[in-house]
């Protein structure tokens, strides 16, 4: 298979990649489906991973008599792992390939999230939830990559929001499992069961091939590299290309002023997305039981509302995204985010908390449908998966801390109330979009 390799200096020659399979067309729509489906069901166990957590934590704390800040720091050192996980794995994607980092980073959280079960203390536990997170961390951002970089553009955000559905599938699939095995089996089988996705890496490794532009980038930059190596002498282009290719991916991130502030504006957005999400997904059912007086069973009905509003969120702003524009649909959905924030903190009726939360969803997630495509569009195959990994676990990092300063803000004010400050996070990240996030529909993917 020959890949005509281009920068933006121009041609470079012909490459002939030596590291795919000769069965495998990666120009068919087979095997663009086999990577998007891949993705998807790796993003889904990241979110059986991570929310397996949420059902089980209760039976933990009794078993190893935690207090509450001691679980909640067993929750906590999970998304520490996560955020570093998604550092390194995301470097190590754009050095050594997409498909074989994405395949560890899944095996990873699949051992070490069964191993949790035969945690005897809870150091032990904290050790492996830390180490389960490397692994989550790193798969979002790598299996983003593999379908932008394998789907046409002009369905790009479509098909990142495929994947992200993944993860509210997986939430379902956490309850699920939770629902059935936990009260028969106790919590430690649920970690076992956990553990399965180890199955889906290795089957992920064996079929698929990795995308043909890292694949042409990566054989350039070991010929010019060997070139250097033998003392032949490069032209002006080879020798860019080389320090390009040879720049370590992060540094990417910031090249010059206008890069430096679209990836800041970029982070800021990723914050504000998880700020939402853990805002809502957390102290949302509280306010429920506390406040309105809804019972357990009333707020799971508010959580599958919720969900299937994100998931239909998700499919609607990839299309949009898709026909309109990025810049466009982030900031109607922004907006609508804020509005549906502040009038849901003010709701009482259970039908219509019901209905809301379900718009709620549907609003403030479904935003995560471009990121995916946003970010590999900003960026270059020397650092897409750099990118993708640390400007969404930047986000991650900092969202994560919203659950514990609304908790502060409530107990000086009230839970609602600070809910409602949401609002004008949305709008902040709306004005963000506006003046430093540039239009990248229906950008070719840079070299």
């Amino acid at each position: 298979m020959e890949i005509n390799v281009k920068t933006n200096q121009g041609s470079v020659g012909v490459v002939q990649p030596d590291n795919l399979p000769a069965e495998v067309d990666t120009t068919s729509a087979k095997y663009r489906w086999k990577v998007l489906i891949a993705s998807v069901m790796g993003y889904a166990m990241d979110g059986l991973d991570m929310l397996i957590l949420s059902f089980v934590m209760a039976s933990i704390m009794s078993t190893f008599g935690l207090t509450l800040a001691e679980g909640g720091f067993v929750a906590t050192v999970t998304l520490f792992g996560a955020v570093i996980g998604g550092y390194a794995f995301g470097i190590l994607a754009d050095y050594i390939g997409r498909v074989k980092v994405f395949s560890l980073t899944i095996l990873i959280f699949s051992v070490f999230t069964g191993l949790t079960a035969f945690a005897s203390n809870l150091t032990e536990l904290n050790i492996y939830r830390f180490l389960a997170g490397l692994g989550l961390g790193g798969e979002f951002g790598i299996g983003m990559t593999l379908v932008t970089e394998t789907w046409p553009k002009e369905k790009r955000a479509r098909v990142t929001g495929g994947v992200a559905i993944g993860w509210q599938l997986g939430v379902v699939l956490a309850a699920v499992v939770s629902a059935w095995v936990l009260p028969t089996y106790g919590w430690r089988a649920v970690f076992l069961v956990g553990a399965l996705p180890a199955v889906f890496a290795a089957w992920s490794r064996y079929g698929l091939a990795e995308p043909p532009i890292w694949v042409a980038r990566n054989e350039l930059r070991k010929r010019l590299k060997e070139k250097v190596k033998n003392n032949e002498q490069l032209t002006q282009e080879e020798l860019e290309i080389y320090k390009q290719t040879n720049k370590f991916p992060l540094l990417h991130l910031f090249a010059n002023k206008r890069i430096s502030t679209t990836t800041f504006g970029l982070t800021v957005m990723t914050s504000v997305q998880n700020m939402g999400y853990y805002g809502i997904m957390v102290w949302l059912p509280t306010i429920l039981m506390q406040k309105h007086g809804l019972t357990l069973t009333k707020t799971s009905a508010w959580m599958i509302a919720t969900v299937i509003g994100m998931m239909l969120g998700i499919m609607v702003f990839g299309y949009v995204a898709d026909k309109v524009g990025r810049r466009p649909a982030y900031i109607t959905f922004q907006i609508m985010s804020a509005v549906c924030v502040w009038i849901y903190s003010g709701l009482s009726d259970p039908v219509h908390l019901l209905f809301g939360g379900a718009i709620l969803g549907f609003f403030c997630n479904g935003m995560m449908a471009g990121y995916g495509a946003l970010l590999s569009e900003n960026y270059s195959t020397d650092a897409r998966s750099t990118a993708e990994n640390f400007i969404f676990n930047t986000g991650r990092a900092v969202g994560g801390l919203a659950p514990v300063l609304i908790g502060m803000l409530a107990a000086k004010y009230t839970l609602s109330g600070a809910l409602a400050l949401l609002a004008f996070i949305y709008i902040a990240a709306a004005i963000n979009v506006y003046f430093l996030i540039p239009e990248t529909k229906d950008k070719e993917l840079v070299d």
